[in-house]
């Protein structure tokens, strides 16, 4: 997902960083957009990410589909399989500056899913939007807090009050339980149970909102 790189002048970013603010603030389902404010946003916090990834020890979903049902890789391929997604859907990376950094941003989008399953967040609004405050707490990227403020302006007055009150003081509190999630070698781990993988990595999954009282 490296895509043809593009060298911007200070203007030509304030321009894509604007426009495409706008664009995701008034349709949040478009990754296009939501990719390109975070390559050009996020810069200092994919430098941040790239020295951890590169200190941490460990630095598709093809095999995933043979794991045993209980498996992290299993939970992945039918997450995957059953929304029709594919690893190389996402939008190619075009405004990063370095190799290094493009890789971490493609690499973000890539475990974007994989951290759905296993915090067991829906691919609806207000799933997505919880997903961002973790991504957030885990990366510092600007674009993960624009994204929960333009996330929860769209939601009906029952949605926000069901946000607030469940998904963001969950949100809140397992990002930052959870291990650095962006120096895991995820594929390497689909042949493990999931509730395993969740304990050693400190995944605090989401809870019913139905059963919980956060």
């Amino acid at each position: 997902m490296l895509g043809a790189r593009v060298h911007l002048k200070g203007w030509q970013q304030a321009a894509v960083v604007f426009g495409s603010a706008f664009g995701a603030l008034l349709d949040p389902r478009r990754a296009d957009l939501i990719a390109a404010l975070g390559e050009t946003t996020g810069k200092p916090a994919f430098e941040r990410v790239l020295q951890r990834m590169k200190n941490s020890a460990e630095g598709r979903v093809s095999h995933a589909w043979y794991m045993p049902q209980n498996t992290f890789g299993a939970a992945y391929a039918q997450f995957m399989g059953s929304r029709n997604f594919s690893p190389d859907d996402r939008p190619p990376v075009r405004f990063m500056d370095t190799d290094e950094l493009a890789y971490v941003a493609t690499r973000a989008r890539e475990v974007h899913d994989f951290w759905h399953v296993l915090f067991g967040l829906p691919t609806n609004l207000i799933g997505e939007t919880a997903l961002k405050v973790i991504e957030f707490e885990q990366m510092f990227l600007p674009m993960c807090m624009l994204s929960v403020v333009g996330g929860s302006a769209r939601f009906n007055e029952k949605q926000r009050a069901l946000f607030f009150q469940h998904y963001f003081p969950w949100a809140t509190k397992a990002g930052l339980r959870c291990t650095d999630l962006m120096s895991v070698y995820y594929e390497k781990h689909f042949h493990e149970d999931l509730e395993e993988v969740r304990r050693n990595w400190g995944i605090l999954p989401c809870p019913d909102p139905k059963k919980s009282n956060i």
